[in-house]
């Protein structure tokens, strides 16, 4: 009886070690951060989104100097027109520059708009490709080891090299 007890737990010993092996999950991390802004891609969303917002600035600052220029001229001719033409001239300033913050507002939400819809399916095809390779090469999780994301050790496999492959990069 003390044999077969010694026994069973000897054998349940065992299959507890092999099930907490088994249990053990593989873990990989990537800086997926720096994955996007290496690919092609991104470059490519980036220099579309500084020609757009150059375009922008052009045409603000356009605006702002033709404003300016009115509002010279205004200030000039001030003493030899009526106060009601001066007020007139006021408010027209003023609407003149209700128009330029409205254009202003307009094209910061149209970049970002444009950012959004450029940048979506780049980091789409960095994460395809990430969990193409971690199911690959058997990874049941992947960390994001980009700086300030919350991974402080990153001794595990690093899948960079393998994504920039899948990549073609």
């Amino acid at each position: 009886m003390k044999q077969f007890r010694t026994l069973f737990i000897a054998l349940a010993l065992t299959i507890g070690a092999t099930a907490f092996t088994n249990a053990q999950s593989k873990v990989a991390h990537v800086a997926t951060q720096e994955l996007v802004e290496t690919m092609p891609a991104y470059k490519d969303a980036m220099s579309q989104l500084e020609k757009l917002e150059k375009t922008y600035d052009a045409e603000i600052k356009d605006m702002l100097t033709e404003a300016q220029n009115t509002m010279q001229r205004y200030q000039s001719e001030a003493e030899t027109v009526t106060e009601e033409e001066n007020a007139k001239r006021a408010s027209e300033l003023q609407a003149t520059e209700r128009r330029i913050q409205e254009h202003s507002q307009r094209a910061r939400q149209e970049l970002q708009k444009k950012e959004n819809d450029l940048i979506r399916p780049v980091i789409e095809r960095a994460r395809q490709a990430i969990q193409k390779v971690a199911r690959e090469q058997g990874f049941d999780y992947v960390l994001d080891s980009t700086t300030g994301t919350g991974v402080i050790l990153a001794d595990g496999k690093d899948l960079m090299a393998d994504v920039k492959a899948e990549l073609g990069m």
